[in-house]
């Protein structure tokens, strides 16, 4: 039996199999490129370490794909077998990766949970509930969680940073700015390369209109991200919205072609259509295309990869996105094609996606679907009732902004004056920044005063 960075059992005797396995927690947590390659040594050392094929199993459950979800459950079933004398914590956490990868999400937020209440400073339980609340929905469920565990951890104990940045993005989040901000820059202070917590501020800094601020925290920070991974690029995208809401657009574009969706970048290539990385793109060409701006080409390769991922649903908050590049293209028999496996999906699966994806993901991607082909009351019409709900799709306040502004836009075309009021409405309820100071609101706030 060996022991972990922070002192947590492992069922292993190999010292070697432990250093890399807290060698891929490190990377996991500061979002580095080379994570999963930190965690062969592991399997070199010791096959049988049935928490390193745990770790192997989450990392592919983490790319939100469905061709991953077979050598996940593969990868679980292996570490299964390797948990004969494994501590219950050790179980617990495979247990709750097979729940993850059945998709019952409650089932396993609940297994991690029970895990940290015990073992405070079990950092990946701590890590993935994180995750996985955030894509459903859930800030208050983040939010529970790090004050439950913060007081639990001290300055130094590895990985606490990591909450920290936790700490802050929860409290983003959940609209508790000044708490939010304190606890990223904390982070930043002990490692200006935390990717985690210099997002979390930025989203603290857009949240507040604070613009030029949030251009001058992301290019400073840039320095300290050599090795990083997709979560660059989302930074790049923060970026690029700041100075969106600045109407900067030739800024916009050169982030998008050298920052965000450089296709010639290693991290892109080597997951070309990963989720969030397509949420980036997709969502900022749409508001481009919103106020006009003429984006070349940029569309088609997004589009290209909607068409072969068509039937995969496991992130229902990407399914509207995809939609946004087959409409950008006029590619209608693929869009229906997409609506119709969404029907499909929804309808034979269990778990907790399956609903989300019918009462959320479905209209809105209609949604798209009819503003694309110039349908705006119909637009309007359908994503109506899905509103008030659409959060649980989970992505951020920041993220969510797209949808908000593809019903306002539907509305405002189709003389919805009442629907235009109420989005409004909504937006200046929950936004700190009014209507009258946000780009893809001020026309619509205008309008509503005459």
């Amino acid at each position: 039996m060996q022991r972990d960075a922070r002192g947590l059992a492992l069922s292993t005797d190999s010292a070697e199999a432990v250093a890399a396995f807290d060698a891929t927690i490190e990377g996991y947590l500061k979002y580095r490129f080379d994570t999963s390659q930190r965690l062969k040594p592991a399997f070199k050392a010791d096959p049988e370490f049935g928490m390193a094929h745990a770790l192997k199993a989450a990392f592919m459950l983490l790319g939100y794909k469905q061709d991953f979800i077979a050598p996940a459950r593969a990868a679980i079933a292996t570490a299964e077998s390797c948990m004969a004398r494994a501590t219950p914590r050790e179980q617990a956490h495979v247990a709750a990766l097979r729940h993850w990868a059945d998709g019952e999400m409650d089932r396993a937020l609940a297994a991690w949970e029970a895990i940290f209440a015990a073992h405070p400073t079990d950092i990946l339980a701590f890590r993935l509930h994180h995750f996985c609340a955030f894509w459903l929905g859930r800030p208050e469920a983040m939010l529970t969680a790090v004050e439950g565990v913060h007081p639990r951890w001290e300055a130094g104990m590895p990985g606490f940073g990591s909450v920290l940045a936790c700490r802050s993005f929860a409290h983003e989040e959940c609209g508790n700015y000044t708490v939010a901000e304190a606890a990223g820059r904390d982070a930043i202070a002990l490692d200006p390369g935390d990717l985690w917590a210099a997002h979390a501020v930025a989203h603290v800094l857009e949240m507040q209109g604070r613009r030029g601020e949030g251009i001058a925290w992301v290019a400073s920070l840039e320095k300290h991200w050599d090795g990083g991974n997709n979560l660059m690029h989302h930074l790049w995208w923060h970026r690029a919205m700041y100075h969106m809401e600045r109407w900067e657009h030739a800024q916009v574009l050169a982030l998008y072609d050298t920052g965000f969706r450089n296709l010639g970048s290693r991290v892109t290539e080597a997951q070309p259509d990963l989720y969030i990385d397509v949420q980036n793109a997709a969502s900022m060409l749409f508001r481009l295309g919103l106020h006009g701006v003429d984006v070349g080409n940029r569309w088609e390769e997004l589009a290209a990869k909607a068409e072969s991922r068509i039937g995969d649903c496991l992130s229902a908050f990407t399914l509207p996105h995809w939609m946004m590049a087959l409409a950008a293209t006029g590619r209608w028999e693929a869009a229906q094609r997409m609506l119709a496996a969404m029907r499909d999906y929804a309808g034979a699966n269990a778990g907790t996606n399956a609903p989300l994806v019918h009462d959320y993901a479905l209209p809105i991607c209609d949604a798209v679907l009819k503003h694309g082909q110039g349908d705006f009351a119909g637009a309007v019409a359908v994503m109506r009732p899905a509103l008030s709900g659409m959060y649980r799709l989970g992505g951020s306040h920041a993220q969510q902004d797209v949808l908000e502004q593809l019903f306002l836009h539907s509305a405002m075309k189709a003389g919805l004056q009442e629907d235009v009021r109420m989005l409004l409405e909504r937006v200046a309820g929950r936004h700190p920044v009014p209507p009258e100071r946000r780009v893809g609101y001020a026309e619509a706030a205008k309008s509503v005063r005459h």
